[in-house]
């Protein structure tokens, strides 16, 4: 019988507390941005698309993990895809002519909520994965089980065929 791992129910509630404040910072930040409402656009999607990217990025780099999945070219589009996300959001919160202060909240904020996004989808990875082997090892437990109650059968569920030699 092996031992699964699971996260603590305190780990699980720091990380979404940390991404949910992640959040509510950068939709505060973006709410009240000082500026053109075409820049408030642009940092708004460049906020979804980075979030949404890093999301894609932590899951196919886990899949990815032990062996190659997904076909190098789906690599490329990820990869490029986080990277353009940062930089023309980066561009974008660096060019608005707004107070300093308030580019570093924004640019804080915004890295926090990356960081969390990576946690979050980790975490996520990670219950995701405990479940599957937990549910693995309750059906090799129940398929146990049932061959010790089958007469006949031996534990790994197999007919005895020793008596048919004989």
């Amino acid at each position: 019988m092996s031992t699964i791992r699971h996260d603590t129910r305190a780990w699980k509630a720091q990380v979404w507390i940390s991404f949910a404040v992640a959040v509510a910072l950068c939709a505060t930040g973006l709410a009240w941005l000082p500026g053109q409402d075409l820049d408030r656009a642009f940092m708004v999607m460049g906020y979804l698309f980075t979030t949404s990217s890093a999301f894609v990025l932590a899951k196919h780099v886990r899949d990815n993990e032990g062996r190659r999945v997904d076909a190098p070219l789906w690599s490329l589009v990820v990869w490029a895809g986080f990277g353009l996300a940062m930089a023309l959001t980066a561009w974008g919160l660096v060019r608005m002519e707004i107070n300093p202060t308030y580019k570093a909240f924004l640019g804080v904020c915004w890295l926090f909520l990356i960081s969390s996004v990576f946690t979050l989808a980790k975490t996520l990875r990670d219950a995701h994965e405990a479940a599957l082997a937990q549910a693995r090892e309750d059906g090799r437990e129940q398929g146990r089980q049932a061959a010790l109650a089958t007469p006949g059968t031996d534990v790994a569920g197999e007919a005895d065929t020793s008596a048919a030699v004989r």
